[in-house]
């Protein structure tokens, strides 16, 4: 097959050429859009899922249907060692230039909100080049969104933004990527902001990817998070869809796949966005011809994998401190692979079992790895790995 022509787009937030089995999200997001922008009341929205699941290319589609409906948007990636405040500036400055206000003197006045806001992490005291300035000229407006108390900022800044956005009948839309990531004041501010436009009607709308314990982050924050978000769990892809991402892109480039090729490429990928694209790009460099058949994929299996273990597993596993690599190792060996668990899931107990130590003094490996982004505790004494079928790379590693 042709290499030129393969269509297949392995890698981390890359849209693939058939983004299959989301279309329920895409039109569910296109319903809230229009009732936001005619003042209708809707909540904001959470996705979850493991890492691999497309996420973040969801959420990147979601943005761009808000940009179709003439939206102002703004994107930023949460980090654990960063504040909220100089990312979610960037995001808005560029959501307002989106909206085009008819009125230069209102949008320099959210926009010197906006100023006023990234500004007052670094202090008053701060010197000039330790001051960011998202490339606004507009002056700096003092006394709003410049308290340092981080929620009453964010109400004042969001309510400003949003009454701009109001003003041409239209919305702003943040979106934020590894939301888990948000340190907690952050996390609790942007609740309270969410709640607060909620309230008064504003046409603003916040929409999170993050790892399956973000809606536990959230509700450990504010009790009402529960009620203020709208949860969707993004998983692996059905058996259907899972073969149109797969047959669409390929007809595409007038290539085929048998029903049996089909079938051993899901029983490969599980289903799960990431491993197909990986697994389509492989099987299509190696195959001699069309259609791709079952002994093709059985043919570039090994050369997948060993894709998967460099570029998706082991970039992930050399993250981790070599005592933190003894925890995820111990993690493998007690959940041994013998349920169908993609994630692995055991008890912090019986990691502690195998590594023969007391689980209290494995507190600190396990909450790095969690800020790592590695593992979740998905309910009190347990413990996932983020990655899908992490604990069978390990395993293999001997």
């Amino acid at each position: 097959m042709d290499p030129i022509r393969n269509p297949y787009a392995p890698g981390a937030g890359q849209r693939p050429p058939e983004l299959a089995g989301r279309d329920e999200q895409l039109r569910a997001f296109d319903v809230v859009l229009e009732r936001i922008a005619r003042g209708r009341a809707e909540r904001s929205l959470v996705l979850t899922g493991l890492r691999g699941v497309g996420k973040t290319v969801l959420l990147n589609a979601l943005r761009s249907a808000a940009v179709r409906k003439g939206w102002g948007t703004g994107k930023l990636e949460a980090r654990p060692d960063q504040s909220l405040r100089r990312p979610l500036s960037s995001a808005l400055h560029q959501a307002v230039r989106e909206l085009a206000h008819p009125e230069p003197e209102e949008t320099a006045h959210v926009l010197g909100v906006i100023r006023a806001f990234a500004e007052r992490e670094a202090g008053a005291d701060a010197k000039l080049r330790d001051k960011w300035s998202p490339g606004i000229s507009a002056p700096v407006v003092r006394g709003r969104a410049d308290s340092g108390d981080i929620e009453i900022d964010l109400v004042e800044l969001l309510t400003d933004v949003g009454g701009l956005a109001a003003d041409v009948g239209k919305g702003v839309g943040i979106f934020i990527d590894e939301m888990q990531d948000l340190g907690p004041a952050d996390v609790s501010a942007m609740c309270a902001a969410c709640h607060e436009l909620s309230q008064n009607g504003l046409p603003v709308i916040v929409v999170g990817a993050g790892l399956p314990h973000l809606p536990a982050v959230l509700s450990a924050s504010k009790s009402y998070s529960e009620r203020l978000f709208s949860y969707q769990r993004i998983d692996r892809l059905a058996r259907e869809a899972a073969d149109r991402a797969l047959t669409a892109p390929a007809d595409e480039e007038e290539a085929e796949f048998t029903d049996e090729a089909l079938t051993a490429m899901y029983d490969a990928t599980g289903g799960y966005p990431y491993f197909i694209q990986a697994y389509g790009k492989t099987v299509w460099d190696l195959a001699p011809r069309s259609p791709i058949t079952a002994n093709d994929v059985e043919v570039a299996a090994p050369e997948a994998e060993r894709e998967l273990a460099v570029g998706f597993f082991g970039s992930r596993y050399e993250r981790a401190t070599p005592g933190e690599r003894d925890y995820l190792r111990a993690m493998a060996d007690a959940d041994g692979g013998e349920r169908d668990d993609p994630v692995g899931s055991v008890a912090t107990s019986d990691v502690a079992l195998v590594l023969g130590k007391k689980p209290q003094s494995l507190s600190p490996a396990r909450d790095s790895l969690m800020k790592k982004g590695l593992i979740y505790s998905g309910e009190r004494g347990r413990i996932a790995f983020t990655v899908p079928h992490f604990g069978r790379y390990l395993r293999s590693q001997g």
